[in-house]
């Protein structure tokens, strides 16, 4: 009869710690920005999922070369949640840099952020201020 008790006390206490743990709202998958929204959670507000659209998660244009006739000698050309909503709250942006030669990208800081460069052509120096 004890044996019953303590199996029929460990299932209870199974099943109980089964439903508080449960998450009746769970994380999305992705939080395509809305920028129509004026809330700003971690990024901007989450479009109804209903809503999203393959083209929210989609970029054209790093393929087309930057105007680098400029004083600078190099042209960013930015794809951030505002390009690419798919990228919100993911704490992610990239950039395409075409640089003529000896071209040059003016000293900047990533506050809270890491950069990763990859070339395709040439050579790039790069250094770094601390």
């Amino acid at each position: 009869m004890a044996c019953y008790n303590i199996m029929i006390l460990s299932v209870l206490t199974i099943t109980s710690t089964l439903v508080i743990a449960f998450e009746s709202s769970p994380l999305q998958d992705f939080c395509v920005a809305d920028p129509t929204s004026s809330a700003l959670v971690n990024g901007l507000a989450c479009l109804d999922s209903k809503l999203v659209e393959a083209n929210h998660f989609f970029f054209s244009g790093l393929h087309l070369p930057g105007n680098t006739s400029n004083p600078v000698g190099s042209k960013v050309t930015p794809v951030t949640v505002g390009q690419l909503p798919g990228l919100n709250t993911l704490g992610i942006s990239m950039a395409c840099i075409d640089f003529a030669p000896w071209g040059v990208v003016p000293p900047h800081t990533h506050p809270r952020a890491t950069e990763i460069l990859t070339v395709l052509q040439g050579k790039l120096f790069v250094g770094f201020v601390t």
